[in-house]
């Protein structure tokens, strides 16, 4: 193949990969509307596409969580079941995190609740540092813009109104610790259980994971979690 040849083949593909966006942008934006008029409303934010059964795949063209009226194209406030955000927040400033948190729940349901997971900074692994910090050599990290421990990534929800339920960490000693969640609430790949890097013998890639709860008001029909033992509350 000559060089011409070459760039007319790269060309291509990319016109294809930018018509297949397309189509999953438009294929998103119809399902929000018929999610609108429906029960059972959760949706993914960054899904990049993919998203567990039961749950909408939105990517950033259709729903942002710093343009808020992007929101209000397809949901009322207080309306929404459940929202599932893995690996979002680290490519938020301080600022916008809060800020994105406080927007999720406002269109949450009383008692609905998100559930969100980001890399550890407590992670005793060098190499998974190296990996995850901003500026890091792992995927997506050129754009990180904050390593979080379990404490910090709490009090971002916590500001917004949340209550914290706190799954998966490591703590300052060093010690991982785990709390059952229940997948079926929202799939955390990147997970103690679910990370395919992991072994009985090291934890190679973990995240913290937590639930922000959006209190219930008396008498609210809320969303309820199927699995909720053992879950540790943030303080």
């Amino acid at each position: 193949m000559n060089s011409g040849e070459s760039r007319l083949l790269r060309s291509m593909k990319a016109v294809f990969r930018h018509l297949r966006h397309g189509r999953r942008i438009a294929d998103q934006k119809r399902t929000l509307r018929a999610l609108a008029r429906s029960h059972g409303r959760k949706i993914v934010i960054g899904s990049s596409g993919t998203a567990p059964d039961g749950w909408v795949p939105t990517d950033r063209e259709v729903i942002d969580l710093l343009q808020e009226e992007s929101w209000f194209r397809y949901f009322e406030p207080d309306s929404l079941d459940a929202i599932l955000a893995e690996h979002v927040w680290e490519h938020l400033s301080p600022e916008d995190a809060i800020r994105s948190a406080k927007t999720c729940y406002r269109f949450l349901k009383p008692g609905g609740y998100l559930r969100a997971a980001v890399p550890d900074g407590l992670h005793p692994d060098p190499a998974y540092i190296e990996q995850v910090r901003p500026g890091g050599h792992g995927p997506g990290a050129a754009d990180h813009k904050v390593l979080y421990d379990h404490a910090s990534f709490c009090n971002v929800f916590a500001r917004a109104g949340f209550s914290v339920r706190l799954y998966e960490y490591y703590d300052r000693s060093g010690s991982f610790r785990f709390s059952e969640w229940n997948p079926a609430d929202g799939m955390i790949r990147r997970s103690m259980r679910f990370d395919e890097r992991n072994s009985p013998q090291r934890l190679a890639y973990t995240s913290i994971v937590i639930d922000a709860v959006k209190p219930a008001r008396a008498g609210a029909g809320a969303a309820t979690l199927a699995d909720d033992a053992g879950r540790r509350d943030c303080s």
